[in-house]
């Protein structure tokens, strides 16, 4: 097995918990975060469930010390917060003493601030300077700022896999020796703008979602920010720093089968989880949980299914489980929310449950995880697929 880039701090933010440590209770007490939505006025409130984050952007910017006049949006906040979360776990206290990158992924930017004032720009030029938030690599660049980081910065934006390639990316980055250390996740905040988009695919449930479930209606949008730190085995034994597990094996592929649905044979996820493995130098029996994509959507959940059997082989799937019933899709964020869940599972040996489901899937027949499970976790494999066959799998392996 290939040992990977070590992985030495985590930070979160979502609708189930401000810290890691919240987070980490929600799981265990399968307190899931899914609401009727409270702080966007649309006409969608009472007929969608979201994975809301219940802080208003002004107490967003008093957490985090900001002057009134900044021009952050709720995307580029949530980011900072989990973003230095991380850092301290890690116990980063010059970010210029190593080479140190930034790696963000992000779909929404600051959509939530240029929809809110967009056809007030010409006459309230005070507005005007949410504009310039508009574009992805905004939130990157605020992030980066506020955490002091002057090296190598980047976004990805490939849908909801955007932080999986994000992280793989940065573990590249590592391996080749660009790079010492990276900073590298997902930030989204709920916005109008895929309130709508999604709603014109008619993906979003009315109900709390139900991955993995015959009866299944759709997803729940949620808002989060998540970020791993990965350092280079120079630095973990430079510093004897604590290792929270290591990212063993990633992978990216396109099925390119259609702008927004999964082939039906799975094809991108089939081979982003067999390359996944090869670069892990492992075999799929070597996985002991699979942390799905399970978006609860008839054609993603039927499609990873298709997928896993491919890889795993009917008699052989092993425990899986979405944690989506806990946050909430939180596009290009959910790679690295899921990504501290695994390092989660792997700290506590738990898996966490697949909430509300009742019914397997006729076609596939597979069961997933519905109760915390107390099982000896060493290696867990987390998939994330984005719109346009985008389709990435990251390998998590205990330290």
């Amino acid at each position: 097995m290939s040992k990977g880039i070590a992985i030495t701090g985590m930070g979160i933010i979502s609708s189930i918990g401000n810290t890691v440590a919240e987070n980490l209770s929600s799981l265990r007490a399968a307190k899931p975060g899914i609401t009727r939505l409270d702080l966007i006025e649309t006409r969608h409130r009472d007929a969608i469930m979201v994975g809301e984050i219940k802080k208003s952007n002004a107490e967003l910017e008093t957490q985090i010390g900001l002057a009134k006049d900044n021009n952050l949006s709720r995307t580029s906040m949530l980011g900072i917060i989990a973003a230095r979360e991380a850092i301290v776990q890690a116990s980063i206290d010059d970010i210029d003493a190593y080479r140190t990158g930034f790696i963000s992924g992000t779909s929404v930017g600051g959509m939530d601030m240029t929809e809110r004032y967009y056809t007030t720009y010409q006459e309230s030029p005070e507005f005007r300077k949410y504009i310039a938030t508009q574009h992805a690599g905004a939130t990157t660049g605020d992030i980066a700022r506020h955490l002091g980081i002057r090296g190598y910065v980047t976004t990805i934006s490939t849908a909801c896999s955007s932080a999986a390639n994000a992280i793989m990316l940065g573990a590249r980055m590592i391996k080749a020796g660009k790079l010492d250390r990276v900073i590298v996740g997902g930030t989204d905040g709920m916005s109008k703008f895929t309130i709508n988009g999604f709603g014109t695919l008619m993906i979003l449930s009315d109900e709390a979602c139900t991955p993995f479930d015959e009866n299944r209606k759709g997803l729940n949008l949620g808002e989060a920010a998540a970020y791993i730190v990965l350092e280079s085995d120079k630095i973990v034994k430079k510093e004897n720093k604590k290792v929270l597990g290591y990212v063993s094996g990633w992978a990216n592929a396109n099925d390119a089968f259609h702008q927004t649905a999964s082939s039906a044979e799975g094809e991108g996820a089939y081979l982003a989880m067999k390359e996944a493995l090869d670069i892990a130098e492992i075999t799929p029996d070597a996985i002991d949980y699979v942390n799905v994509h399970g978006t609860a959507t008839p054609n993603n959940d039927m499609s990873e299914g298709t997928a896993m059997l491919r890889i795993f082989g009917k008699e052989n799937i092993p425990v899986f489980s979405s944690t989506k019933a806990f946050t909430g899709h939180t596009l290009a964020a959910a790679a690295s929310v899921e990504a501290v869940f695994s390092l989660l599972s792997l700290q506590e040996n738990m898996v966490f449950p697949n909430l509300n489901f009742k019914t397997p899937i006729e076609a596939l027949d597979m069961t997933p995880q519905t109760t915390c499970l107390e099982k000896e976790l060493n290696v867990i494999l987390s998939n994330s697929f984005g719109f346009g066959g985008n389709c990435s799998t990251l390998i998590f392996t205990k330290a």
